[in-house]
């Protein structure tokens, strides 16, 4: 009986090796897709809450106007309502008072949100994706809150505490790809 030396591979061997190689690929290009809704998310999060931060400031620099910026209670911003903020209130040679001012405000923060002042291919690519911004308090010294609605890449099973937004149909038919961040801060209207 003679034994013999087994030299290089099979084809069923090679066959295998590809077929998990194959899996592995897949794999690593899955988890690329979702990393990248993730990322897309995250900033998306991260815009809303920087631009509510600046909405908050805006208020308390113009506090006599408080009540302009809520609307006397709540104030829904999105989809440009408000149009631009033509400029006319921020040179000393036209100087306005604090209610124009909360308007200008906020209509450059609407811009802001509708990404509106970064334009690509006559689009604006700056903002966040279909936003709805709620500006809620009653105008004197108490608790203010500034919450943001987008739409997600990714759906969501859990439907945000806060309204904002709630029944815009950009956001899904049921609201599954509604995303909001709230930012609450106490204002001392002096």
């Amino acid at each position: 009986m003679s034994i013999r030396k087994q030299t290089g591979f099979t084809l069923i061997e090679v066959l295998i090796a590809v077929v998990i190689f194959g899996v592995g690929l897949l794999t690593v290009a899955s988890l690329q897709i979702v990393a990248r809704q993730a990322n897309y998310d995250a900033v998306q999060r991260t815009t809303a809450t920087h631009l509510a931060q600046g909405m908050l400031e805006r208020m308390r620099a113009n506090r006599p106007a408080l009540g302009t910026y809520t609307g006397g209670g709540e104030r829904v911003l999105g989809g440009e309502s408000l149009g631009g903020d033509d400029g006319s209130c921020r040179t000393r040679a036209t100087p306005c008072d604090a209610a124009t001012m909360a308007l200008a405000d906020l209509g450059e923060w609407e811009q802001l949100l509708d990404g509106s002042y970064e334009v690509a291919d006559g689009a604006g690519v700056g903002g966040l994706v279909a936003p709805t911004a709620c500006i809620r308090g009653g105008g004197g010294t108490g608790a203010y809150a500034v919450a943001i609605a987008w739409r997600s890449a990714n759906e969501q099973t859990v439907a945000p505490a806060d309204n904002c937004g709630a029944g815009n149909a950009a956001y899904g038919a049921s609201g599954e790809f509604r995303r909001v961040v709230t930012v609450r801060t106490f204002i001392n209207a002096l």
